[in-house]
This record gives C-alpha cells, sequence and structure tokens, in this order.
C-alpha cells in the first residue's frame, strides 16, 4: 500500500512541475532567455559615485547574456540619476530608512535614446541603537551593498526581459497654431 501512495505521489509531483514548466514559469534569478541581440554589447556609463554599482551591473548583465565592454559601437547603458538616501524616523525608537533611486535609459553609439528612462528603487530599513553604534555603522555598510545588488539586479532583469518602452522620437518642427475666427458682433 506504500508503494502505491508513494508512487502516486512522484507521478503527481512530476505533472505539477511539467505543467509549470510547460506554461513558461521560471523561479526568480533563473533566466530562461538570453537578451535582446539588440542589447547584446553594452558599454556602462554611471556616475562617479556609483562604482559599486557598475561592479554588480557587470556580473548580472554577462550572466543575462550581455557583453559589456567599451567598445565605441555598443549601446550605452546610461544612469541618468544615481541618489543614495539614509533617513532616521524618530520615535521611541530610531529607526534608519536606506533607500537608492537609480534612474536609466539605454542609448546608441551616438547618444540617441533607444528607450525611455526608467527608474528603479530599493529600500531597506534597521533599528538604530545608540550602545551599538559600529554594529549599526556595520549594518548600514551591509544593508547599503544589498541594496545596490537589488537594483543591479532589477536593471539587469528589465534589459534581458526587453520590458523597457522604446524612446518617443520627438521632432523639433514649428508647431503652428490656427486660432479660431470670432463672429462679429
Amino acid at each position: 500500500m506504500h508503494l502505491v501512495q508513494r508512487v502516486a505521489a512522484i507521478v503527481l509531483t512530476l505533472g505539477l512541475g511539467a505543467s509549470l514548466t510547460g506554461c513558461g514559469f521560471h523561479l526568480k534569478g533563473t533566466n530562461p532567455n538570453v537578451a535582446p541581440v539588440t542589447y547584446a554589447n553594452m558599454s556602462l556609463a554611471l556616475p562617479k559615485n556609483a562604482d559599486d554599482l557598475e561592479e554588480k551591473l557587470q556580473i548580472y548583465l554577462g550572466a543575462a547574456g550581455v557583453k559589456v565592454s567599451n567598445d565605441s559601437n555598443n549601446y550605452v547603458l546610461r544612469v541618468l540619476e544615481y541618489t543614495p538616501r539614509r533617513l532616521e524616523l524618530n520615535g521611541k525608537l530610531i529607526e534608519t530608512l536606506l533607500r537608492l533611486n537609480v534612474t536609466f535609459r539605454i542609448e546608441d553609439a551616438q547618444g540617441n535614446p533607444v528607450t525611455e528612462p526608467r527608474t528603479v528603487m530599493a529600500t531597506r530599513t534597521y533599528q538604530y541603537d545608540v550602545a551599538t553604534v559600529n554594529t549599526d555603522d556595520q549594518e548600514q555598510t551591509y544593508l547599503n551593498k544589498v541594496i545596490i545588488d537589488d537594483v543591479a539586479q532589477q536593471i539587469a532583469r528589465q534589459i534581458s526581459s526587453n520590458r523597457l518602452p522604446p524612446a518617443v522620437q520627438r521632432t523639433n518642427a514649428p508647431v503652428s497654431v490656427t486660432l479660431p475666427a470670432t463672429a462679429a458682433e
């Protein structure tokens, strides 16, 4: 009797797993697709204070199938805004909120935008205790690394899944305005 139950459990598990895989379900962090061909080669253009983000982007974009190099013919992942913030929330306890906002877009080799700017954000909090200042500094350093890692993963996922909206072409042609004629009184 136990053998029949075990076989039934195995068949049920394999059937559920096959149906999830068949419908396209994948766990976070797994990447069944490589980057779109248009973004297969990319350069990075980041502000000076974003060295840690650059390192993480190279790792995650490389894992997604994007070759990161400084070739002048590559698409450019340009970080337009890199804003780390630290807020202290005072109350009965002191809680520290760490937030990182990164706005980026992809440009062609001539600097023309290919995608609209996209902002990603990561936030972490921890409680601050005056008695353990050294431990809190270590915790803040660790959480800053976690936030940067999270933002880099979000950017790499959006690029590899091609979820970025294409840039809207703006023309510099003059616009003529015709006012309606008013009726004579």
